[in-house]
């Protein structure tokens, strides 16, 4: 079984991107982020011809998820339950028995930002959820765009990106708590080679000279751990015309 996740910064645009992808990269589940459109405009026959079912969750300009899966994913649920938000960020499946949960975490701006106080109520809201999940749903992943890196390895630069936005003490605490939950960062099941990124700005030819970050995750449960047979990031779609700025992360299952 493999499971992938991406944010695609805009279906609209990119949505020629996926297909292709999906077409070389038959995955069981794919998880989107940043599809920016609306639930009235999700190109819905277009996946479903490529022989995807999907669910989504969607609004105007900004965030917007999506979960496509070769099986018709069960209980999906949007939005973290019991966390008022106005913003579309999470949407979550049972997929071939596995509980698939897609989200798009905060930006948070800046660490002296009110944005980044939504952050962290957020990341408080996701981690209750997720501990009671994973009493209902033992064999659980959690992927998506995190905004976060997890240590100094996921940083092209950690002195000088230290204690900014992705990279503070604080969203680090958070993410380890997402581990301490009973979770593994699949990626770093594995040897990886050095300088592994996810994400790389338009500007400054940050993807040409590896100026990027890792914070595109996949986290899978205790009992998926043994089973967890490889992760890579597929950095080739970085490559496109008109590309996003994050590339696919996959995990494989055994």
């Amino acid at each position: 079984m493999q499971l992938a996740t991406w944010n695609v910064n805009s279906l609209t645009v990119r949505l020629p991107q996926v297909l292709d992808w999906l077409a070389t990269h038959p995955v069981d589940a794919l998880v989107l982020q940043e599809t920016k459109i609306t639930d009235d405009k999700f190109p819905r026959e277009a996946i479903e011809a490529a022989g995807y079912k999907v669910a989504f969750f969607g609004q105007k300009t900004y965030n917007g998820v999506a979960l496509l899966s070769r099986n018709e994913a069960q209980d999906v649920v949007k939005n973290i339950p019991g966390f008022e938000d106005d913003m579309a960020r999470v949407i979550a499946g049972t997929v071939d028995g596995v509980r698939v949960i897609g989200a798009y975490f905060p930006n948070g701006q800046a660490p002296d930002s009110d944005k980044f106080v939504y952050k962290m109520r957020w990341l408080d809201a996701l981690e209750n959820w997720l501990r009671a999940e994973l009493l209902t749903h033992p064999k659980l992943v959690l992927m998506g765009d995190f905004n976060i890196t997890a240590d100094d390895r996921d940083v092209w630069d950690p002195v000088t990106l230290k204690d900014t936005i992705h990279c503070t003490p604080q969203e680090r605490a958070h993410f380890q708590a997402l581990i301490d939950l009973g979770t593994h960062d699949a990626f770093r099941l594995f040897e990886q080679a050095e300088k592994s990124y996810s994400w790389w700005d338009y500007r400054e030819f940050a993807f040409r000279r590896n100026r990027g970050l890792r914070i595109d995750h996949i986290l899978v449960s205790d009992a998926l751990k043994a089973s967890t047979q490889a992760c890579v990031i597929d950095k080739a779609p970085r490559k496109n015309e008109r590309p996003s700025d994050h590339v696919p992360v996959v995990v494989t299952l055994g």
